[in-house]
Formats: C-alpha cells, sequence, structure tokens
C-alpha cells in the first residue's frame, strides 16, 4: 500500500466515523444500523464493512478517536498538576469539560447509557487513559482505580453537578486520598 492509499483510507474511515456521530446526534447511540452510516457516509455497505467489521468496531472507533482527542486535552492539564493526588481532580475536570463541549457526545451518555458503560468497561484504550491520571504513582497499576475513576466521569456526565466548583469540592473531597504515613 502505496502513502497516498494509506491516507485515503485513513480520510474514508475518518468520514464514516463522523456521518456515525452525526447519526448518533440524530437517533441516539444504539439506533443506526450499518445500511444507516453508509447511506449518510455516502458509501456502500461493503465499502463500510471494509473499514469496520460490524457496528461494534464502529462504535469502538468512533469512542477511541474521541478518547484519544479529549485525552489530548486532559494531558494539557494533567500534567500542569505535580501532586499525583491534584492530578487526578484536575484530569477528571479536563475530562468532563472536553465532554462537554462536544455536543455529538451527549447522546452517549443522556438517558440510558448502557452502551457507555460497556465501552468503558472493556476499552483498553479509555481504561489505559484512566489509569495514567490515577492519583497515586504506587497504584497506578491497580485496575480498579481506573474503573472507578471512569464510574465517577460518567456519573458527572449523567447526573452533572449544579456547576465545576461543586464537582470540583466533591471530587477533592471524596477522589483526593491522603497520602499514607
Amino acid at each position: 500500500m502505496s502513502w497516498l492509499e494509506a491516507e485515503r483510507t485513513e480520510l474514508a474511515a475518518e468520514r464514516i466515523l463522523d456521518a456515525a456521530g452525526a447519526l448518533f446526534v440524530e437517533r441516539g447511540v444504539d439506533k443506526p444500523g450499518m445500511d444507516e452510516v453508509a447511506r449518510a457516509a455516502g458509501c456502500s455497505r461493503a465499502t463500510l464493512y471494509r473499514y469496520f467489521e460490524n457496528r461494534q468496531a464502529l462504535i469502538y472507533a468512533f469512542a477511541h478517536r474521541e478518547a484519544r482527542l479529549i485525552t489530548k486535552q486532559v494531558a494539557q492539564v494533567a500534567t500542569e498538576v505535580s501532586d499525583p493526588r491534584r492530578r487526578v481532580v484536575e484530569a477528571v475536570l479536563a475530562c468532563l469539560a472536553a465532554v462537554r463541549e462536544r455536543p455529538h457526545l451527549a447522546a452517549w451518555y443522556a438517558g440510558d447509557s448502557t452502551l457507555l458503560r460497556e465501552v468503558l468497561h472493556d476499552s483498553p484504550v479509555i481504561r489505559g487513559v484512566a489509569q495514567s491520571y490515577l492519583a497515586s504513582d504506587a497504584d497506578a497499576t491497580d485496575p480498579d482505580l481506573a474503573d472507578w475513576i471512569l464510574r465517577i466521569i460518567l456519573s458527572f456526565l449523567s447526573n452533572p453537578g449544579d456547576d465545576e466548583a461543586a464537582e470540583r469540592r466533591l471530587l477533592e473531597r471524596f477522589l483526593v486520598v491522603p497520602p499514607r504515613s
């Protein structure tokens, strides 16, 4: 495959993911089928299946693309905080802000967020990102902590606090664990 083919492949996959994202906003994440995504992307079903083997692969690819974009924003904020216990609070707040500023992601956590919980639980990409911002380097290998961080984020997305200050207060009170003596 030449470099130009690789670029075209990436552009085609991005166009399909953009079309899927628009359908998720319009109809919800659970509703659009592969036929509908292909029509919205302006391609055939065969072309769609060349890039994504099934609906689950399409959904995960969309979630991973968004997670990579959000991670860049979170990293900019989190790397400025030297205290690892405080870093996790800033990372969670930055993640919440990044997700909320993307209206096309609202369908993922509005109403029944079963699919989002599944993606958060099963995605090594998303779990790895969550684990990288854990409160303590000593606990960074504990997968339960990544699960806990993701559950907190999902909770704030589906049931937001009154404002960022209220969310910060809760995170600082219940997420930041004092250093062990």
